[in-house]
């Protein structure tokens, strides 16, 4: 099972903008690197996962309690838990 991120790091600050992008721009995706795109497509995949994986074992899909059980920021815990909800994962 995977375990949030102990760093205290919070990169969805670092690429929220850049997967709202992805979504939206099928230009950006075609002059993107592909393995970059790739490594960051499984990444944030990863940190789904990860996000997915602690609300199924607290219950709980609270921005500030996943924020402090996985070391996001609450911004961050935020924008994970609502594009979860609206790919159906959570």
């Amino acid at each position: 099972m995977a375990t949030c991120m102990d760093e205290g790091v919070d990169p969805t600050d670092m690429c929220q903008s850049m997967v709202e992008r992805v979504a939206r721009s099928k230009q950006l995706s075609a002059v993107t690197e592909p393995g970059i795109l790739s490594l960051f497509e499984d990444w944030l995949e990863e940190l789904d996962d990860e996000v997915v994986s602690f609300v199924k074992r607290t219950g709980s899909m609270d921005p500030v309690d996943l924020a402090k059980g996985c070391g996001l920021s609450q911004s961050g815990a935020d924008f994970l838990i609502s594009k979860l909800k609206r790919e159906g994962k959570l």
